[in-house]
């Protein structure tokens, strides 16, 4: 078997088209924080199964919805999601503890509004932070990730990178 996932953060209540199609053929969605609202977990959800984890700027209705911090196995890989994680050689300091305890195959973090994807080899993870998806901050495009996990395998890891304005 296998899953395709498509992973997102910092919609900041704005959900931009073409994240909606660069899912459609995803079996699951993860947010990693900073959703903004609920209409946006309502889009996401009418179109697949949603993980999500709640972030800095998310309200009272979203944190009582969401953790703050998801850890869950798909496939056979082990999987870590909080928004502020910092990335590999500068965790943040509750993620580096929570990586240490944990041990996922998968760290998915957002805040930084920068996407990037590196293998840690101190750690044996995957890093993924995938940008920012919305409209606010100084990201100059709209940015998310989806991959296939196979087993404990990641493979055909895709960008969308649409710029703003």
């Amino acid at each position: 078997m296998m899953k395709k996932v498509g992973i997102l953060s910092d919609t900041h209540g704005f959900l931009h088209p073409r994240i909606l199609e660069f899912f459609l053929d995803v079996d699951e969605i993860w947010h990693a924080g900073d959703i903004g609202n609920a209409e946006t977990v309502e889009a996401l959800e009418k179109q697949k199964p949603l993980r999500a984890v709640y972030g800095n700027i998310d309200g009272y209705d979203l944190r009582v919805r969401f953790q703050e911090i998801q850890k869950f196995s798909i496939e056979q890989a082990r999987v870590l999601m909080m928004h502020i994680g910092g990335y590999p050689d500068r965790y943040d300091r509750k993620a580096r503890q929570l990586i240490l305890q944990n041990k996922p195959d998968l760290f998915v973090c957002g805040h930084s509004h920068i996407l990037k994807v590196m293998y840690d080899q101190r750690f044996q993870l995957l890093f993924i932070n995938p940008g920012a998806a919305g409209k606010f901050g100084s990201h100059q495009s709209y940015t998310a990730v989806r991959l296939v996990v196979e087993g404990k395998n990641f493979r055909d890891l895709e960008v969308l990178d649409v710029k703003k304005g």
